[in-house]
């Protein structure tokens, strides 16, 4: 918002605007002899008046604004010749409010109540790495960093606190190797790289460090997304990537990316060889993009001999676009598909190639998004299926259900440990809607349902996964076993911030 300033900066400008000429008058008075003493009173408190009231009207202005900027497009960076803002996994700020010369501000914030209507006694959620407790108020993510940028040397560091700090890295089987709690030393931190850009074709970036990988579509920031609650397609699938990547822009609408990384949202490595990836991300105009990501890597502990592949295909389109409507403004839509598998060691991959259990993953997922008023509002909904026959990559449930091991004794973390072996199948959809409010781009109110169904049991019931009272310490009674059903319903409510 070109004209419009955010309210809060609105806020601290206008008070040092007041405080400052408060301050500048009391100097006068007391170190000068004025005659026009009250005079020069009455005409600083009318200007403070007069600012408040500007203050209140822009705030106002700016809070229910009707009318969206264009992106500035007379830059030359990649894709900026395109508004991209309506695409899911997306930036959907036109500009960025903290922005500087060197550096670029970040702040975000995903606070939600969310509910299972089964109310599991102990409030966990299981299966979920957007959502981590029931019944409710949860800090998903709070994060504040920077972006900076001299010359062509280029940084990034956004520190998060909140449940992702937790729920995102507890798979991470990678930091037992070895010495060092490197759960700790990078929970806190979502992003953090170095860099340098060279000036040339449309631009080459080399970066190093923890980096997004966005394999799956949706981002790991719920801000940018079509929904809070993603597909399994998105869930089971890495949100962030440790180690090297390389971007190329051989045009201004094609980016080329390829990462030598630790491993598939790990740490550290399992074995000696690094994972391997790609990027492709295209945009033949502002209606259409489509997205391939592609991965191998060995990523089974003790397997250095199990490979893993992995390609995940996305496009979006959107085929309506009249922001200056009051009904109906956009429309648009995204269809993702992924293939994988792990073969060698104990997994067979996929049974026609091998006699070994079945160790594969075939997902899907399909959104179409509808925006209302001047893109003020938005109505998502879609869905998603999974087949997975060695639970490869499936969220493991947690408390007494934690197949994960305990590195103090050695054991699996729960007592009954969900069930993760090769040739264990899993079977699984989802589908949710979803309604957006947007009164600008720094700010979504959201409301959404989710369905989310398993041929097996999975997902938390009434009984919960901790102790037959949900609290950690209870001792476990006879016959105690967690409470996995089929499917669960639950009810989202959600505040996204992003300056």
């Amino acid at each position: 918002m070109k004209r419009k300033i955010l309210p809060l900066a609105l806020m601290l400008l206008t008070g040092t605007v007041i405080f400052a000429q408060k301050d500048a008058t009391n100097t006068i008075d007391s170190t000068t002899i004025n005659p026009n003493k009250k005079v020069e009173k009455t005409a600083s408190a009318n200007s403070a008046k007069a600012n408040l009231k500007t203050f209140g009207n822009n705030f106002i202005d700016a809070f229910l604004n009707k009318r969206r900027v264009k992106r500035d497009t007379s830059t030359t960076d990649p894709f900026s010749q395109f508004d991209l803002t309506w695409m899911n996994g997306n930036d959907r700020r036109h500009s960025s409010l903290l922005d500087s010369k060197y550096i670029t501000g970040i702040f975000m914030c995903d606070v939600n109540y969310t509910a299972s209507l089964a109310h599991p006694i102990d409030n966990t959620v299981v299966g979920s790495t957007a959502l981590g407790r029931n019944d409710e108020v949860e800090v998903t993510l709070c994060a504040l960093g920077a972006e900076l940028h001299a010359d062509n040397v280029r940084g990034k560091l956004l520190l998060q606190l909140g449940m992702n700090s937790t729920v995102v890295p507890r798979n991470d089987g990678s930091v037992l190797r070895g010495q060092y709690n490197l759960a700790n030393v990078y929970r806190y931190v979502s992003e953090a790289y170095g860099g340098y850009h060279f000036n040339a074709m449309h631009g080459i970036n080399l970066d190093a460090g923890i980096f997004m990988s966005y394999v799956g579509l949706f981002s790991f920031y719920a801000a940018e997304n079509w929904a809070e609650q993603p597909s399994y397609t998105s869930d089971n699938t890495p949100w962030f990537f440790n180690g090297v990547r390389l971007q190329l822009f051989p045009t201004s609408n094609l980016k080329e990316e390829i990462w030598i990384i630790n491993g598939w949202q790990s740490y550290a490595k399992f074995n000696n060889m690094p994972g391997i990836g790609s990027q492709t991300s295209w945009s033949p105009n502002e209606r259409l993009h489509f997205i391939s990501n592609n991965y191998v890597g060995t990523d089974v502990q003790d397997q250095p001999n199990c490979y893993r592949f992995h390609t995940d295909n996305s496009v979006l389109y959107r085929y309506y676009n009249k922001v200056s409507n009051r009904g109906l403004s956009k429309a648009a839509f995204s269809v993702t598909a992924d293939l994988g598998f792990q073969k060698g060691g104990p997994d067979g991959g996929f049974g026609l190639l091998s006699s070994l259990p079945q160790s594969n993953f075939l997902s899907c997922m399909a959104y179409h998004r509808m925006w209302f008023d001047h893109d003020h509002f938005a109505w998502t909904f879609g869905g998603g299926y999974m087949h997975n026959p060695g639970r490869y990559l499936v969220l493991a449930p947690t408390g007494q259900a934690d197949p994960n091991t305990n590195p103090a004794t050695g054991t699996t973390i729960g007592q009954f440990p969900y069930n993760m072996n090769p040739g264990t199948p899993f079977d699984a959809w989802d589908c949710s809607t979803t309604v957006d409010w947007m009164p600008n781009d720094f700010i979504t109110f959201r409301v959404e349902f989710v369905h989310r169904q398993a041929q097996e049991d999975y997902f938390a019931g009434h009984g919960g996964v901790t102790s037959p009272d949900g609290y950690n310490g209870t001792a476990l009674t006879p016959g105690w076993t967690p409470d996995l059903v089929k499917s669960e319903n639950r009810f989202i409510v959600a505040m996204l911030v992003r300056l």
